[in-house]
């Protein structure tokens, strides 16, 4: 059902709107093995000049790369930093098809007027059922039994294997990954606890807990859905991590900066740790087939991944849904909902008009002047919507057809303009 809304919404969009610069000429950059689905979207709807490269650039080939690029989709590997934004001229928009966007200099994004969008929901269910698949491993003790098989050696044992039933999951972070693992751990007959520095509304018997001293002190398995920030970079760490129950297992699917690893590993083989699964890590390779360094290897009962937790065909197909469907409405209507850079804004199309998109640096007296540049050359404005940030304003205005040209020239020579485009 999705695939045939979104497949309709594209549809529509290319019979209501024309973009006034040809979508021929529109390069389109894709990095890291972004789905097919999201290319064949693209050139399905006029945009030919779409390349797909596999892996992610370093800085330097980046900033190669992408001078005469308009949009560029990545995934977590690729950094887009003000380096690169400088270099990217004609850039309009980056779709992280991804769930973070830790990965690109927002501020420099900002400055420049490119819009950023990502998928932040897109592969929560794929995360929240790989913890609860790891959870079933690590109190069963399955990754020593499964080496010891391998190597010919049978472990047939109850000792230190459990259910799941009746153990406490204690989640930090009660985000989207979070409460929606909180569901399924509930299910299975799990008593959950959360930890967030927001207040939160549990779902189904779910408890917040007061501090996280408190949440990891009490629980059987802990399980971390928290974002890259000064706050949660070494978040467990060894001080806390003497606070954790006897016994107990550790999971970090959310961001590598989070635990210090170190401190982990030792705490697993003095035996105050059960076991660990580790999806994401402070260090990961730029590639397939790079070599893999971590203090974990090598350790009892710990599943290392590599950063998988949200990599399966569904969460991959519905990220490249999701980012497209962004990026097309912005290319082609200037709807900005869901940017984290570009104020957000969703107007429909105007009849008789043609749309104008105006990004600015957001001090007083710019939309005087853009209305005083207009009325003083009598161009009606069909409609207009301003709205800013603490960096930039974004103003859409719909213009009378015989008189749109001479707008946007007069539109570029505004003071503290950055950028302007006429979508159609």
């Amino acid at each position: 059902m999705v695939v045939t809304e979104i497949t309709f919404i594209f549809a529509n969009m290319n019979k209501q709107a024309s973009t006034s610069y040809p979508k021929e000429k529109i390069n389109i950059l894709f990095l890291e093995n972004i789905s097919d689905k999201a290319v064949a979207q693209f050139k399905q709807n006029g945009y030919v000049n779409v390349r797909k490269l596999t892996g992610a650039l370093s800085e330097e080939d980046l900033i190669r790369e992408i001078k005469d690029v308009h949009l560029i989709g990545i995934r977590s590997k690729t950094r887009i930093t003000s380096k690169v934004l400088e270099a990217a001229k004609k850039l309009q928009a980056i779709g992280c098809f991804c769930i973070g966007v830790n990965q690109v200099d927002l501020k420099a994004a900002t400055k420049a007027g490119v819009v950023v969008f990502n998928a932040p929901y897109s592969n929560t269910r794929s995360v929240a059922e790989l913890v609860i698949g790891a959870s079933i491993l690590l109190i069963r003790r399955i990754p020593d039994k499964n080496k010891a098989a391998h190597e010919g050696i049978w472990m047939k044992d109850a000792k230190g294997s459990y259910e799941l039933r009746g153990k406490t999951l204690g989640i930090v972070g009660y985000g989207n990954i979070g409460s929606q693992l909180s569901v399924l751990a509930e299910a299975l007959g799990m008593k959950v606890r959360f930890y967030d520095t927001e207040t939160k509304l549990p779902l189904g018997n779910a408890e917040a807990a007061k501090s996280l001293k408190e949440l990891v002190a009490n629980s059987d398995i802990i399980s971390l859905h928290v974002p890259d920030t000064t706050l949660t970079r070494n978040l467990i760490n060894k001080n806390v991590i003497k606070n954790f129950k006897k016994g107990s297992i550790l999971i970090n699917y959310a961001r590598g900066e989070v635990v210090d690893l170190k401190a982990l590993s030792v705490a697993i083989q003095e035996g105050d740790i059960k076991g660990a699964a580790i999806d994401v890590y402070p260090w990961e390779p730029e590639k397939n087939g790079d070599r893999f360094e971590s203090p974990m290897q090598g350790l009892p009962n710990v599943i290392l991944t590599p950063h998988i937790g949200g990599s399966t065909e569904e969460a991959q197909e519905n990220i490249g849904e999701d980012v497209s469907l962004k990026l097309f409405q912005y290319l082609e209507r200037g709807i900005t909902n869901g940017s984290h850079t570009v104020p957000a804004i969703g107007l429909p199309p105007v009849e008789g008009s043609h749309r104008i998109l105006h990004i600015h640096n957001n001090v007083p007296g710019v939309l005087s002047a853009i209305n005083t540049a207009l009325s003083k050359n009598n161009i009606n404005i069909v409609g207009q919507y301003l709205k800013t940030n603490d960096e930039i304003g974004y103003v859409v205005l719909d213009i009378d057809k015989k008189l749109s040209r001479q707008a946007l020239e007069l539109l570029r020579g505004v003071k503290e303009t950055i950028k302007v485009r006429m979508l159609y």
